[in-house]
């Protein structure tokens, strides 16, 4: 833990569109990832954390760029090298082997004219190493030992077709896929999305198990805070592009110190105790092509004042701790925020 295996310093992603300068829709994102650490990214939809999650892999859509920053990663063999450097064959290296991602939708992630089998096929034969050229009896066995892995029956699954399974047997192949090549780093977009509250919890519980057994640290984007509250070690809030705030899980959950925060945590009913009463943030996410003035939250903040809509406030570290990035927020007020304790419910 004394060396961030992803180092992520500055980071601006962009999309060209029809205005001169673009959008951003990622901008001046900071953060370290240790070994086996698990990392949730939270927030509404259309802040930025899809589009940070694909930044990190190099996977953006033709009109996406990394307009700043860099992204350190240490490899395997202890190198540390920015990976927007590297080039097209290195690039296509460092996918799966390194790191690999587990897209949002399983049911359109698939190629529905190719039987599973297919697909793993592919995916060794594409990323291979070394001399000896993978055998189709290769190919079964490792395709077999990653589909128990995810509780899956190998020989059933194998050789059927995408539409012939269900939802949560996709989403478990993807995550079986994403680690045929043993990454450090795993990027979940929305990992549960669509599921019933059953094979979410099933999922959890072999993202667990998975994580434990193989090591691996993890980067999941959600906006169920059960979820985060459930798998992540620590937890970076974003809004407009921005992370706002970041900190240990306990800290998000239980001493959240960006209003943002405080909003979305209420807006979840607890696992344990009395039903609160339940309240929504006011308004809508802005526009990314046309933010607020100072902070971006201060239209929708109920702890607003006058010097919030002239100053944007940097991430500050509200708590230091030696092995990580401590407890920050993005508030001119965070001293003042107050927060009742409440367990957020899980899957």
């Amino acid at each position: 833990m004394t060396e961030p295996i992803l180092s992520v310093r500055d980071l601006s992603i962009m999309y060209t569109t029809g205005r001169k300068t673009g959008v951003t829709a990622a901008a001046d994102v900071s953060f370290d990832l240790y070994p086996g650490q698990s990392m949730a990214l939270v927030g509404e939809s259309g802040c930025g954390k899809t589009t940070l999650g694909l930044g990190l892999l190099r996977l953006l859509p033709r009109l996406g760029k990394v307009s700043s920053g860099e992204i350190v990663y240490r490899f395997k063999d202890g190198m540390s090298l920015d990976i927007l450097r590297l080039g097209k064959e290195d690039l296509r290296k460092f996918r799966w082997h390194e790191a690999a991602m587990v897209f949002q939708g399983a049911m359109n992630s698939f190629n529905p004219v190719l039987r599973i089998g297919e697909h793993f096929t592919d995916t060794l034969r594409s990323h291979e190493g070394g001399e000896r050229r993978l055998t189709r009896a290769d190919i079964a066995e490792r395709a077999a030992e990653l589909l128990r892995m995810v509780r899956l029956e190998p020989a059933r699954v194998l050789r059927s077709f995408p539409h012939e399974l269900s939802g949560g047997m996709k989403q478990r192949i993807l995550i079986a896929l994403a680690l045929a090549l043993e990454p450090q780093v795993l990027v979940l977009d929305e990992p549960t999305t669509a599921l019933d509250i059953l094979t979410q919890r099933s999922i959890v519980e072999q993202l667990h198990e998975l994580r434990e057994r193989l090591g691996f640290a993890m980067v999941f984007i959600t906006h169920d805070l059960g979820l985060a509250a459930e798998l992540a070690d620590r937890v970076a809030t974003m809004y407009a592009g921005r992370i706002i705030e970041t900190g240990t899980a306990e800290d998000v959950f239980y001493e959240p110190r960006h209003p943002y925060t405080v909003g979305l945590i209420k807006a979840v009913p607890p696992v344990v105790g009395d039903l609160p009463e339940l309240s929504s943030i006011p308004g809508s996410p802005p526009s990314l092509a046309d933010l607020p003035s100072g902070c971006s939250f201060h239209p929708r903040c109920g702890y607003v004042r006058d010097e919030c809509t002239g100053t944007r406030p940097e991430l500050t570290v509200l708590t230091e701790r030696a092995l990580d990035e401590g407890h920050a927020a993005a508030c001119l007020r965070a001293g003042e925020i107050e927060y009742t304790r409440k367990v957020v419910a899980s899957a």
